[in-house]
């Protein structure tokens, strides 16, 4: 199967002319024609649905002939930022323009695709070539290259944009990206069920249509879609909903403000977006923003195992266009060449992670045949050694719901399922996981199978049969397993959504002892995050202190990210803990987050001097000498 249209070229070879596309993505991503790259998946599911479908892959934002090269689309530009919110990847957490773009043409943020199908630098000559808030630049972009033709949003930047939200870039609350693109409809969540929705009545609309649509957000195509779960959709009058099908959040005029009133009601809105997360409970949320209304259908619900086994065995080419050979491919799609994604969603509810709102608490699954079968083909990949360098996804050891109640209910709504104590629902089974890393690797030409998307190491604990954690340590680690623990201040662990000390503390002797047992020499690679909400200077003493005392020196850490939509994003907005209303300290000043990262890692020398001001500003100085507990001299 050939790659899906991305050049004038590619519509020719399949024997198409401009304008016989159905739909046309638009995405900040380079094209991958991967499954781990969700303009191909959708591209390809759509077109096993019988449409046909191009992709304009990180167009020149300041050409329109960029948006122009494969024709006008008969149905519709579907607009999305690519696998990050714009913002995140352009800008460091600390605001600064990131110099690589690992989803650009050799890493290289400044090349783009041209309007006349090269790859180069686009004709604003910018370091980066993807906009700043990328799906409402490319919106303008579609509108500007072809007049009434329906523009579609979705991906990560919209789904967590979807609603008044802060904005940590330009430090305030911004109105729906849904009003701001001037979108006809915004798909929410994993958008496969709610997309082909969208696309059947597109194209019922175009039989019936006997004009063009005259600007976005009106007449018959914007009418026609509403009422599709996982999606969201804009009115100019108050929406007649059915009562007691709906919530009404505070108005974007009532929490857009900066005033104690204004977070007040952010932070009511906050909650009941997240109570309203679940596809099986879940009302319409609507959200008054000026004169206009934005109504926030419930979420699609998950695809199921054998639909997700449908998505991943679509007919993918595994490698990124040719287009970029000459500039040295694609850094991203190196981290999943040889990876298999076994699952979708995390119940762990981390309170910093988008994935709850993204992608749901539920779990869908895929079939372990499924999975052997891809194995087999990536065993036959001319440059594959025998190493498939993961099995996993947003959590690794998540096969299945946490309990029974999530497969008939939904999860709880108001209670996470593994913090601050495991819910005694919870079931914790390794042995479908387990007999899949069996099978792969018996697979003749499989040499090892690695686990490196991450472990909920307090999942694994909870689990009575050791054999999981034995066999991991024995077969699936290359050297260093990386995990999680995020932080060792229970109140900030609190905060995070993840569990306590204690219980990394119990995994860490265990991993070591195994390790031991077996013979071998692995490294554990604790992952943790300096300036998270809740922590101030004496809780990255208490982390540095900890680190002091375990030998642990990190060459990374990683200041708190505000994202969008996120409840930690909340509590740093609001200085207040969205659930419990008690006032948390957040660190805000470049300064203060500089000192919690410097103390993090006080044995730079480079350090040295914050270090000290931040020992000294939280009265220890009893950490600064020459004693063996001392941070710095």
């Amino acid at each position: 199967m050939a790659f899906l249209p991305a050049l004038p070229s590619d519509i020719g070879s399949r024997g198409l002319k401009s304008g016989d596309l159905d739909a046309v993505f638009v995405t900040g991503d380079a094209y991958v024609d991967h499954a781990s790259f969700g303009s191909a998946l959708l591209g390809r599911l759509l077109e096993a649905e019988g449409y046909s479908v191009g992709i304009i892959a990180r167009p020149d934002p300041d050409d329109v002939e960029a948006f122009r090269l494969l024709g006008r689309p008969r149905l519709c530009f579907l607009v999305s930022s690519g696998a990050l919110d714009s913002m995140v990847s352009s800008y460091t957490a600390n605001r600064k323009i990131r110099s690589e773009d690992d989803y650009a043409p050799g890493g290289k943020a400044a090349l783009c695709l041209r309007g006349d199908g090269s790859i180069g630098v686009g004709k604003g000559g910018k370091r980066q070539a993807r906009p700043d808030r990328a799906v409402i630049a490319y919106a303008a972009k579609c509108r500007e290259a072809y007049k009434g033709v329906p523009v579609i949003v979705g991906g990560v930047e919209a789904s967590l944009r979807t609603l008044a939200h802060y904005d940590y870039w330009s430090d305030k609350v911004r109105r729906s990206i849904l009003l701001d693109s001037k979108a006809d409809l915004l798909v929410h969540g994993m958008g496969e069920h709610a997309l082909c929705e969208v696309m059947r009545r597109l194209r019922a609309s175009l039989v019936s249509r006997t004009k063009e649509i005259e600007g976005a957000q009106s007449g018959p195509v914007a009418s026609s879609l509403r009422g599709i779960p996982g999606t969201a959709w804009a009115s100019s009058k108050e929406p007649a909903l059915e009562a007691g099908s709906f919530l009404e959040l505070p108005a974007y005029d009532e929490l857009s403000g900066a005033d104690e009133a204004s977070k007040a009601a952010f932070l009511v809105a906050t909650r009941m977006r997240y109570l309203n997360a679940d596809h099986h409970y879940a009302k319409a949320l609507v959200q008054r923003s000026e004169a206009r209304y934005v109504v926030l259908e419930p979420s699609s619900p998950p695809l199921a195992r054998q639909e997700l086994d449908r998505v991943h065995e679509l007919p993918y080419e595994r490698a990124w266009h040719p287009m970029y050979d000459a500039h040295g491919g694609i850094p991203a799609f190196s981290e999943v060449k040889f990876s298999l994604l076994s699952n979708r969603g995390c119940f762990g509810g981390c309170s910093f992670c988008s994935i709850t709102l993204h992608q749901g608490r539920a779990i869908s699954s895929r079939s372990r045949e499924s999975l052997i079968r891809e194995a087999k083909i990536l065993t036959k990949l001319p440059d594959f050694k025998g190493y498939i360098h993961d099995l996993g996804g947003p959590t690794a050891d998540f096969r299945a719901s946490a309990c029974g109640k999530t497969d008939e209910k939904g999860a709880c709504p108001e209670r996470l399922c593994l913090t601050p104590e495991p819910c005694p629902a919870l079931r914790a089974d390794h042995s479908e996981y387990l007999g899949i890393l069996r099978e792969l690797r018996a697979l003749p030409g499989v040499k090892k199978v690695f686990i490196r998307s991450g472990l909920r190491f307090d999942y694994l604990m909870l689990d009575k049969d050791e054999k999981f954690f034995r066999e991991l340590v024995e077969h699936h680690i290359s050297g260093q397993l990386k995990i999680a623990p995020e932080h060792i201040s229970d109140n900030v662990l609190g905060l995070m959504g993840k569990p306590k000390r204690k219980v990394y503390e119990a995994f860490s002797a265990r991993y070591a002892k195994l390790n031991e047992e077996l013979g071998l020499k692995q490294y554990l690679v604790p992952y943790f995050i300096s300036s998270h909400p809740g922590a101030g200077l004496h809780e990255a003493i208490e982390l540095a202190c900890y680190l002091r005392d375990s030998l642990f020196v990190p060459d990374q850490v990683q200041d708190f990210y505000p994202t969008p939509g996120t409840l930690a994003t909340a509590m740093y907005w609001t200085g207040t803990d969205p659930f419990s209303g008690k006032a948390i300290h957040v660190a805000r000043g470049e300064h203060e987050r500089a000192m919690q990262r410097a103390l993090l890692q006080y044995k730079k020398p480079e350090n040295r001097e914050l270090v000290r001001e931040a020992l000294t500003t939280a009265g220890r100085r009893d950490l600064i000498g020459s004693g063996t507990k001392c941070l710095v001299r």
